[in-house]
């Protein structure tokens, strides 16, 4: 059997679970929903595996595109079609594969709850979703997915309905996304307007025909590249987490912990990323946009890493290092570092999953238990949780020699021939991520325990379902690394496979180039030496039993810069003084005013009346035939009156 012809399959099958839990499994037939729940992402995971060996022993390079059926015809023609290259086959690697370790971990971390089988049928429609969107060969197709998962997210977000926090965490979610779906839809409408398609393959053929089409002047300054890449660019901020619409990701935290995993590592967040990497041949001819990009990467990447310091929820520190990584992929892409991106997106799929994963097992032994100031010493008591969780610690810090460390390198290298000052950011933003990640190391696994004496007698090491799918994505968080370029080597099989996917346009070069032997040395020793800091820092304030005491000590010493940090700048609030209140005055008005006053008010005279007439009238339709007699000659008089005064 052909596997490539089965591209279709691979996103199929997780719909399929979902809808077979959904509806058709019953809540207590909890072993079916189990078979079904991670049967239809390991099936799916199988598919994609054969056709991406398949694939790149046959066909390496090549663009595969499969239409399955005719969408729409006439004027506006698409097609359900999916694309196999480089870029997709990558995604589909570490969403099939990733996704499928999370869904075997969530049957030990899910086991008692009561919505067993609705967290299964969310979580497989979640991964269809991202695989429908890696997949498409088109944008439309694309945008179908990348609304899946935004539905997707609001309901594991609010999987909790019955708390208070998870369904107000997963409405600010699917708000906040919409705003960048909005900017998405226009970026989408411009570009058929354009080239008359929506086809990946369709335009870059014309932009590589003709690059004038794209560079032509649009609309309000702008080029038609670049508005649509703004446009599509404000979507991925709104997706991936970046400012100013970062502020719903810390948030998501109220969902179940492989329902974290899967946004920050598997989906969702990286769909940006991803997104811009696809589109880097109208992002090569927007350099102006190509900047904002970078520019807005970076500031998010050290915006968010300096809030991770003063956290305390053990989750939150991770979704603030998520904001924070995914500000280090834009800021790969804008400076046209796309492999460099893809890289890190890939790279940071492992550990990332397997930091929430390890977070997870951490809060299951703990009773639900998240503040890691009520932690401390579980090294001794969840062995295998706390060496997994130091290998993804190590790994997101860019030590050498772990996955990290060659992804971070290759942006870093990026950002310097692009711009030595965005270089600086990224490199100070290393040294930050270190110092709170190996914080977070100390405060949960090191030093005294903290909590209760019933927490203390009911601490235990995972389930094999659990530790298991840490033990392999920390191996993942290792070698994936050695994936892609590897300094003082020409070894770089990732950006010898992504080279078809990356437009070559003349005067517009996509990837950095090559460093002389002495810049790369200085280069990586500075990567390794901003690690080395951070991880030094981390360890004197917090480190040698420390714990708490090393924190308080620092927040004592800068006590107003400590407060500004752990309550995240005050964004929400400002967000809530100035957008959210004037907005709900507004709605509030339009409902006292114009509904009420207006609508049931005054304009309802019109409707009182007709009803008085209505009511009065029926009086006078009694069904008696006398009384009929009598209005007929009372009329009778009425018109002969008339016809002689």
């Amino acid at each position: 059997m052909n596997a490539l012809e089965l591209l279709w399959l691979i996103p199929l099958l997780p719909f399929a679970g979902a809808a077979v839990n959904g509806i058709l499994v019953r809540n207590s037939q909890k072993g079916l929903a189990t078979a079904v729940g991670i049967g239809a992402p390991g099936l799916s995971l199988l598919v994609a595996l054969a056709a991406l060996w398949q694939y790149s022993t046959t066909r390496p390079g090549e663009t595969i595109q499969q239409a399955v059926y005719v969408w729409t015809t006439g004027g506006f023609s698409v097609d359900i079609a999916f694309r196999l290259d480089p870029l997709s086959a990558v995604m589909t690697f570490v969403v099939t594969l990733v996704g499928f370790l999370i869904h075997v971990y969530s049957v030990g971390y899910m086991g008692h709850e009561p919505g067993y089988r609705r967290f299964f049928a969310f979580m497989n429609l979640f991964m269809g979703a991202m695989l429908l969107l890696v997949l498409g060969a088109n944008y439309l197709v694309m945008f179908v997915g990348w609304e899946g998962v935004g539905l997707c997210s609001y309901l594991l977000i609010g999987f909790y309905f019955e708390e208070e926090f998870p369904p107000y965490a997963g409405k600010k979610a699917f708000v906040v996304n919409r705003i960048g779906d909005f900017a998405f839809l226009v970026g989408l409408f411009a570009l058929f307007a354009t080239f008359g398609t929506l086809d990946f393959a369709g335009i870059e053929a014309q932009v590589l025909a003709d690059p004038a089409s794209a560079t032509a002047p649009y609309v309000f300054g702008f080029s038609v590249a670049g508005f649509v890449t703004l446009c599509l660019f404000i979507g991925a901020v709104g997706k991936s987490a970046q400012i100013p619409l970062y502020v719903w990701l810390p948030d998501a935290m109220a969902g179940p912990t492989p329902v974290s995993a899967l946004i920050h590592a598997a989906t969702m967040v990286t769909a940006g990323v991803y997104m811009v990497a696809r589109s880097n041949i109208l992002y090569q001819l927007a350099p102006e946009i190509s900047t904002v990009v970078a520019v807005v990467g970076a500031a998010t990447a050290i915006f968010a890493a300096t809030i991770g310091l003063a956290q305390n929820d053990i989750k939150k520190v991770l979704a603030y290092s998520t904001v924070s990584q995914l500000g280090y992929m834009f800021l790969a892409a804008g400076v046209g570092a796309y492999v460099a991106a893809i890289f890190h997106l890939a790279t940071h799929a492992f550990f990332k999953a397997l930091l929430f994963l390890g977070s997870g097992s951490v809060i299951h032994a703990m009773g639900g238990e998240q503040d890691m100031r009520k932690m401390g010493g579980l090294r001794r008591h969840l062995p295998w949780t706390y060496r997994t969780f130091l290998v993804g610690t190590l790994a997101i810090s860019g030590v050498p020699l772990l996955a990290g460390f060659f992804s971070k390198d290759a942006i870093l290298a990026g950002a310097w021939e692009r711009s030595p000052a965005l270089w600086a950011i990224g490199l100070v933003t290393a040294g930050l991520t270190a110092c709170y990640m190996l914080r977070a190391v100390l405060m949960t696994f090191f030093g005294k325990f903290r909590g209760t004496k019933e927490q203390a007698h009911h601490l235990h090491e995972s389930p094999a379902v659990m530790t298991v799918p840490l033990g392999i994505l920390a191996v993942g968080a290792v070698v994936a690394g050695y994936a892609g370029k590897i300094p003082f080597t020409h070894l770089d099989w990732l950006g010898g496979f992504f080279a078809p996917v990356i437009a070559v346009i003349p005067g517009h070069e996509a990837q950095a180039g090559h460093h002389g032997l002495a810049l790369e040395a200085l280069l990586v020793s500075a990567s390794i030496a901003a690690a080395g800091i951070g991880l030094l820092v981390a360890w004197r304030i917090w480190g040698r039993n420390r714990g708490l005491d090393g924190g308080s000590a620092w927040a004592a010493r800068f006590p107003r810069i400590h407060h500004l940090l752990e309550n995240k700048y005050f964004v929400d609030e400002i967000y809530d003084r100035i957008v959210v209140r004037p907005l709900a005055a507004i709605a509030r008005a339009c409902w006292k005013v114009v509904d009420i006053l207006i609508i049931d008010g005054a304009l309802h005279v019109g409707a009182f009346v007709t009803e008085m007439t209505g009511d009065l009238g029926r009086f006078s339709t009694t069904g008696n035939v006398r009384n009929y007699a009598l209005y007929f000659f009372a009329g009778v008089l009425i018109l002969f009156w008339w016809m002689i005064f």
